[in-house]
This record gives C-alpha cells, sequence and structure tokens, in this order.
C-alpha cells in the first residue's frame, strides 16, 4: 500500500471505526435482520436443469449419499434416469433415503454400508454395484468428516479420521473403481466434492484443508494420466450450503450462519439443488470436454474476503461523500 492510501486508510479508520467491520474479523455473534437484501437478486432454481432422461442407462456410484448433498445429488440424478448406488457406515439411514427417491422418482436406488476408510469395505460396495447394474458411469466422492476445533487440541485421532475419511476414502474409491473401469476398457466422469478453503487454507479446520487441498491434487494429477482411457475427474469446491449434519459439526451455536450472509455477495447460502444441478451438469456427457477443473461454488465468498478493501461495501452514500472531501483533501496537502 502506498504512503498516500496508509493516511487516507488512517483517517478512514479513525472516523468509521464503528461503522465499517472488516469481513474477517465478524463476530459469530452478529445477527442478521431478516433476508439479504441481494438475495433475491439470486433466485434459486430447484428444478433439473438437464433434459429428463440425461442419464438413462447410467450407473452413478455415490458415497455418502444418504443425507445432505449426497442425498440431494442423487436425487437430482435419479430424476434425470440414473441408477444410483448409494454408499455410508449407516445401512438404516441409507435404505431409508433409498426407498424415498426410488419412490419419488422411479429409479432404481440401492444402498450398500461403506466405510470408505476401509480398503475392503470399499471393494465389496464396488462389487455389489457391479452385480446389481455393472461399472459405474459416474462416480462421485462426496463422504466427507469435518468439525472446528484450534489445531493445538487435535489429537492425532481426530486428525486421522478427518484424513481417512475425506483424502484416503476418495482415492480408495476412486482407485478401486478407475483400476476396474481401465481394466474394461470403460471411460467414466468422477467428481469430488471439496470446498474454497482447499486452496486458501483455513484456521480451525486444519485437517478437513489439508485433506481437501489432497483430494483436488489427487483429482488434477488423475484427470492428466487417466485421459488417455477416457476417464474424466472434476473437483466442485463448494461455500456454504446448509445442511443439518454439516452445520452441526460447523456451525454448533447456529450464528454463524447469519455472519456469513451479511459477507456474501448474493446475500445468502447455497442451496443443495443448486449444487446437485452443478454436479449432474459436470459428470453429464454435455460437460465431456471438462477435466482436470476445481469449480468453486460459492455464491462469491472466496472472492469477498480475499479483498482488502471489499469492507467498504458497508458504507453508506453519505459516508462516501465525506471521505471523498477527506481524500481531495489529502491529495491537495
Amino acid at each position: 500500500m502506498s504512503a498516500f492510501s496508509s493516511r487516507v486508510a488512517g483517517k478512514l479508520h479513525r472516523v468509521f471505526k464503528n461503522k465499517i467491520k472488516n469481513v474477517r474479523y465478524l463476530s459469530v455473534s452478529t445477527p442478521c435482520c431478516g433476508e439479504h437484501p441481494q438475495a433475491k437478486m439470486f433466485p434459486v432454481m430447484r428444478t433439473p436443469m438437464l433434459p429428463a432422461d440425461s442419464f438413462k442407462g447410467k450407473t452413478v456410484f455415490i458415497t455418502g449419499g444418504g443425507t445432505g448433498l449426497g442425498k440431494g445429488m442423487t436425487t437430482m440424478l435419479a430424476r434425470l434416469g440414473a441408477q444410483v448406488v448409494i454408499t455410508s457406515r449407516k445401512i438404516d439411514v441409507l435404505e431409508t433415503t433409498a426407498a424415498e427417491i426410488a419412490e419419488e422418482t422411479g429409479s432404481k436406488v440401492l444402498a450398500v454400508a461403506a466405510d470408505v476408510r476401509d480398503p475392503e469395505t470399499v471393494k465389496k460396495a464396488v462389487d455389489q454395484c457391479v452385480e446389481a447394474f455393472g461399472l459405474p458411469n459416474v462416480v462421485i466422492n462426496n463422504a466427507a468428516g469435518n468439525f472446528i476445533s484450534p489445531s493445538e487440541r487435535l489429537s492425532p485421532n481426530a486428525w486421522r479420521t478427518i484424513t481417512d475419511i475425506v483424502l484416503n476414502g476418495s482415492a480408495y474409491v476412486t482407485l478401486e473403481i478407475g483400476k476396474r473401469l481401465i481394466a474394461a476398457e470403460q471411460g467414466a466422469a468422477f467428481l469430488s466434492i471439496t470446498t474454497i478453503y482447499a486452496e486458501s487454507g483455513s484456521a480451525y479446520v486444519s485437517p478437513s484443508a489439508a485433506a481437501k487441498a489432497g483430494v483436488e491434487a489427487m483429482t488434477k494429477s488423475l484427470a492428466s494420466e487417466w485421459g488417455k482411457y477416457g476417464i474424466r475427474l472434476n473437483c466442485i469446491a463448494p461455500g456454504p450450503i446448509h445442511t443439518v449434519g454439516a452445520f452441526s459439526r460447523l456451525d454448533p451455536t447456529g450464528q454463524f450462519i447469519d455472519s456469513v450472509k451479511e459477507i456474501m455477495p448474493s446475500g445468502r447460502l447455497g442451496e443443495v439443488e443448486e449444487i446437485a444441478n452443478l454436479a449432474s451438469y459436470l459428470v453429464s456427457d454435455y460437460a465431456s470436454w471438462v477435466t482436470g477443473e476445481v469449480v468453486r461454488f460459492d455464491g462469491g465468498e472466496f472472492v469477498s474476503r480475499a479483498g482488502s478493501f471489499n469492507e467498504l461495501r458497508q458504507v453508506s452514500k453519505e459516508q462516501w461523500d465525506l471521505m471523498e472531501q477527506m481524500i481531495r483533501k489529502t491529495k491537495g496537502s
């Protein structure tokens, strides 16, 4: 920053220190007064954007498919004609979800218990997929684990739990299915769900940040290596999309959501159907030339937090008038 900019910034801080809040230091107790005015400018489309039967005759394998984002993606793909295998450790949750989606969409949904941290259970789950539907045409690594904690409080087991689910689990699924696809000379589309802080890093979620960054590196590496086999690999890096499971661990007080809405240029959190639509496009034949990409999907959160002066969006017209006078006086001095 130049000396001129520093002088102006110093004056602005003194004049408006109670008016302008740096988004990086927003308190989690900051209230949200109703709907953010920008939210209406970014409407939510909950219906499938792709044509009906876009996935007819195709098999999809989704980890963490019983709840949250996984359930949303399963529902969207089933609506578009896919037969879907959903996996997680909780078979009762999976079976309930599978029955619900099958009844709603008319597509076949198979629930298979698997712990992605265990290569043997992953192998058995893929065996069941092959037996029921054949090798998958689409694979979505969605299983995740995360919680907030000061890093100095993390035990080795806490670190291992997150990285085993996110990084190792994604690798086990990708390698198990990828090897079979290559042997069968069958192409496929892989998609992994990461996060925007895989790029920047983030305090208090360091195991998740490290593991998600590893998934993105694996995706880019294999996109280069496996393209010759007709295999595409991409990631979606979402910002905050409200699901009960994730926010119970990342926002236990329920107050963080309101602060995030104030930060977001779009004025709202993402919706499950929105990421489901993006995911369905990236794994479809319409995106057949997209590979090795990490698609940021965050309502503008990443760029909003990154800019040095983005907090000035809270300044009113009257305050801008006053600042303009101050700047002119400073330039003339």
